[in-house]
């Protein structure tokens, strides 16, 4: 029996293999960071984003999945860095923090509701991340959701 040799070389294969793995695993990268919880704060959606753009610039720009992984390390440097930045000006809206630092919220008995420290109000704060500053309504004054 006479083998015949295919259009498709080794090296053609193993090339196409090998693309489609780093590129599967820049995808992985972009998900993972993306989905994680931590990303509720500026400083942790910045880091998010900035991995996900660092992996995928890495990645395209080398096709080697160790560029993507050192893509994503300095995406999430920068991006942590710049969301801290915007974290620090959306501070500064609110002014100095009271002595002893802003009181925290108590919880109604429903999952993301929660009372007023100041007048016993509840509040819906389902879209307000942990730790985040919410106004009160009657006061004026600054608390935090636990």
């Amino acid at each position: 029996m006479r083998r015949t040799r295919s259009v498709w070389g080794p090296s053609l294969i193993e090339g196409y293999f090998m693309k489609r793995n780093v590129l599967l695993t820049i995808l992985g990268m972009s998900l993972g960071c993306l989905s994680l919880s931590s990303c509720d704060t500026p400083v942790g959606q910045g880091a998010g984003w900035g991995a996900a753009t660092g992996a995928i610039i890495g990645g395209a720009a080398t096709g080697q999945a160790r560029y993507a992984a050192i893509g994503a390390a300095a995406g999430a440097a920068a991006g942590a860095l710049t969301g801290k930045i915007i974290q620090e000006n959306q501070a500064a809206r609110y002014g100095p923090p009271p002595p002893g630092g802003y009181p925290f919220a108590r919880w109604a008995g429903r999952s993301g509701f929660y009372y007023s420290p100041y007048t016993g109000r509840v509040y819906d704060l389902r879209g307000v991340p942990p730790g985040g500053l919410t106004r009160d309504v009657d006061t004026g004054r600054l608390f935090r959701r636990p």
